[in-house]
């Protein structure tokens, strides 16, 4: 099914398409709530003791939000998530390493947060076509997202962040090792079992996955 721009349509389209409320009644309270799943997710957070990047679920929830929800929407939630952020709200990982509010964004983990919105929009136009049906493709565009957020984190990481505090920069090989290398096997596990949820809400509605 295609949607009035001609692209296929996300989940959220369809759900809209289906409902008897106002459609964008429907997706500002879908972009609020995945704001408010990331920042639940980014509350399940687990440090480790050679690195400030703690483990976290929210690089899932993002890539998630993206299929669900489409590049707009998706764009939006996470927007709307770093926007509570910087202005005081609790819904960064918590950790006594890490700078609060606003400054959370030019700490050490900036760059993997600034990445959400940018990789949600990208796994959310790859929905618009179409690859959030099968799981093999819902799999493909959450890997996409993932790049997106290491390679921002990494370079932030390597480059940028330990200069705010008149250290010297890390260098890309030191930033892998913090920022990357830890964390690739937990979030490959994450994203293949969470590459199922789209096309599972897509037969719990119906449609067709072709």
């Amino acid at each position: 099914m295609m949607n009035s721009t001609g692209s296929a349509a996300t989940f959220i389209d369809t759900l809209v398409s289906r409902a008897d409320a106002h459609p964008w009644a429907i997706k500002l309270a879908a972009m609020v709530f995945v704001a408010g799943l990331t920042a639940a997710a980014a509350q399940v957070s687990v440090p480790l003791p050679f690195t400030a990047v703690p483990f976290t679920l929210q690089p899932m929830m993002v890539l998630v939000a993206g299929l669900v929800l489409g590049s707009k929407l998706a764009l939006g939630s996470q927007i709307l998530y770093l926007f509570a952020g910087t202005i005081g709200l609790p819904v960064f990982a918590p950790s006594p390493l890490l700078p609060p509010g606003a400054l959370r964004l030019i700490g050490p983990t900036g760059g993997y947060l600034v990445a959400y919105p940018i990789a949600a929009w990208v796994v959310g136009r790859l929905a618009e076509r179409g690859l959030d049906r099968r799981y093999i493709t819902s799999f493909l565009a959450m890997l996409a997202g993932l790049l997106i957020v290491y390679g921002f984190g990494a370079l932030w990481l390597a480059f940028f962040a330990q200069s705010l505090v008149q250290t010297p920069p890390l260098g890309l090989h030191a930033a892998l090792i913090a920022g990357v290398y830890p964390f690739v096997v937990a979030d490959l596990l994450k994203i293949v079992a969470a590459a199922g949820i789209s096309p599972m809400l897509w037969r719990l509605v119906g449609s067709d996955t072709r």
